[in-house]
C-alpha cells in the first residue's frame, strides 16, 4: 500500500511539473527562432528609414532569420521608441534610434517624453553616423559659405532656413552656426524634411541644413548647391562633397562637429545572452565592405561600439553635449 500510494502520488505530480519546467525549455530554444522586427520611429524613406533597411536585409544571413521593418513614427520618434521600450524583453522587438531619440529628447519634451532612453532601452551597439549638408537654393548668389554669412550680416533675419521641425539635428546645427559666426537666419520649421525640400525646390526659402542622403539628389541635379558640411571634417566618402569644406576650415575654434548617429536598442531587461548574440550579427554586417558600399555613397559611414557598453559610455557622453545644444538653442517641444 505504501508504495502504491507513493507512486500514485508521484504520477499526480507530474503533470504539474510539465508547466514549471516549460519557461526553462522556452529559455533555451535558440536565438532567434522566428523573425524579429526591427522598429524604424519614423517615416519611410528618411535616412534613418534608409539605414534600418539596408541592416535589416544583410542581419538575414547572420541571424539567419528574416528581419522586418516596421516603420512607428510620430512624436520626434518618441512613439516608436516606447512601443519598442514596453514590447517583451526577447530580443524580438529592435528599436533603431537616432541621436535625436537617446540623447536630445529628454531635453526638448522635458514634461511629455514617455520614456527614459537610458533606462528603458538596453545598448547593443550603434550602426552608421554621418553629419548634415548645407544647401542653398541654386538660384541664389551665394556661391560661399562666405558669400552667405556676409548677405545674412548685411540683412539680419531676410535669409530663411527650412528644417525637418524644431530640435532636429538640422535646427541645432543652424542654431550653433549663428552663434559662432555672429549671424541672424530665419528658422522655418516643417513637419519633416520632404516638405521644407520641396519649399527649397521651388525657392519659398533659401538654405537648409539636412542629411545628406535627403539632399544629394538635388546637388547631383543641379537644383541645390552645397556650401558646407556641419561635421568639423570634411566628409571625403561622398565623392561629390570632397571639396566642400566643414566647420573647423569655416569657423576654426567653434567646436562645431555635427554628427547624427544611428544605433540599435533593445528593452531593458533583454537577456544578456540575447543581445551578445544581437550584438555580434550587427557587427558582422556593419564590419562588411558591403554595407559600406551601400551606404557610404548616400553620406553615411559605418560605425560600432566593440561591446555594448562602449556604447553605453559613448551615450553618457553625448548626453551632455546634445543638453547643452538643445539649451543653447532654446527649442522646446513641450
Amino acid at each position: 500500500m505504501t508504495i502504491r500510494r507513493r507512486s500514485l502520488l508521484g504520477a499526480a505530480a507530474l503533470p504539474l511539473a510539465v508547466p514549471a519546467l516549460a519557461p526553462y525549455a522556452l529559455a533555451q530554444a535558440p536565438y532567434p527562432n522566428r523573425s524579429p522586427r526591427l522598429v524604424v520611429p519614423f517615416a519611410p524613406g528618411g535616412a534613418v528609414d534608409i539605414t534600418g533597411r539596408v541592416l535589416a536585409e544583410r542581419l538575414q544571413p547572420a541571424l539567419g532569420q528574416s528581419v522586418v521593418v516596421d516603420n512607428r513614427g510620430g512624436a520626434g520618434g518618441n512613439i516608436g521608441a516606447e512601443f519598442v521600450a514596453r514590447s517583451d524583453k526577447d530580443g524580438y522587438t529592435l528599436l533603431l534610434a537616432a541621436v535625436s531619440i537617446m540623447a536630445a529628447n529628454k531635453y526638448l519634451y522635458r514634461r511629455s517624453m514617455p520614456i527614459d532612453p537610458v533606462r528603458d532601452l538596453a545598448p547593443v551597439t550603434r550602426v552608421t553616423t554621418g553629419t548634415v549638408l548645407l544647401v542653398v537654393n541654386a538660384q541664389r548668389p551665394w556661391q560661399t559659405f562666405a558669400d552667405l554669412v556676409a548677405a545674412a550680416k548685411k540683412d539680419p533675419g531676410k535669409i530663411t532656413m527650412g528644417s525637418s521641425g524644431t530640435g532636429t539635428v538640422s535646427h541645432l546645427t543652424l542654431s550653433s552656426v549663428c552663434r559662432a559666426a555672429g549671424i541672424d537666419i530665419t528658422h522655418v520649421p516643417y513637419r519633416g524634411g520632404g516638405p521644407a525640400i520641396s519649399d527649397l525646390v521651388s525657392g519659398n526659402i533659401d538654405m537648409m541644413f539636412d542629411v545628406i542622403p535627403a539632399l544629394m539628389p538635388h546637388v547631383r541635379e543641379g537644383r541645390f548647391r552645397a556650401l558646407a558640411v556641419g561635421s568639423a571634417e570634411r566628409v571625403g566618402y561622398v565623392p561629390e562633397l570632397k571639396d566642400v569644406p566643414g566647420m573647423k576650415e569655416l569657423l576654426p575654434g567653434a567646436g562645431i562637429d555635427m554628427q547624427s548617429w544611428y544605433a540599435v536598442n533593445v528593452p531593458t531587461g533583454t537577456p544578456a545572452p540575447v543581445i551578445e548574440r544581437l550584438h555580434s550579427a550587427i557587427l558582422q554586417v556593419v564590419k562588411s565592405d558591403d554595407f559600406r558600399g551601400r551606404l557610404e555613397p548616400l553620406g553615411f559611414t559605418p560605425v560600432w561600439d566593440e561591446t555594448p557598453a562602449a556604447y553605453a559610455a559613448y551615450l553618457a557622453q553625448q548626453d551632455a553635449v546634445w543638453k547643452g545644444l538643445v539649451e543653447a538653442s532654446g527649442a522646446t517641444l513641450d
